[in-house]
């Protein structure tokens, strides 16, 4: 199962405020049929055009979830992910990063 979080949060940022796909694939120096497949998740979104996406709509919240969509698709299939987060977590903490 893939969660999409960061997929459906640009989509309504751009729908919401009317913005043709092709002013986003201009900002991103790609175009309009690549933006139109990294919105519906049949490619995948690179970190330097969700930042550049984020500045562009002042959106704070698109890099993070990016980020936890990517960290949920590689734990999806794990046994027992809940402690495998716990663990890196745990992490986190040891090494100053929280």
């Amino acid at each position: 199962m893939t969660t999409q979080r960061f997929l459906e949060r640009l989509k309504q940022l751009r729908e919401d405020r009317n913005i043709p796909q092709r002013e986003l694939a201009y900002l991103l120096n790609i175009d309009t049929p690549m933006y139109s497949r990294l919105e519906r998740g049949e490619r995948k979104v690179k970190r330097e055009q969700v930042l550049a996406l984020g500045k562009f709509y002042n959106d704070e919240s698109l890099l993070t979830l990016w980020a936890a969509d990517k960290i949920y698709n590689v734990l999806a299939e794990e046994d027992e992910p809940q402690k495998v987060l716990s663990i890196v977590s745990e992490q986190f903490v040891d090494y100053g990063k929280n």
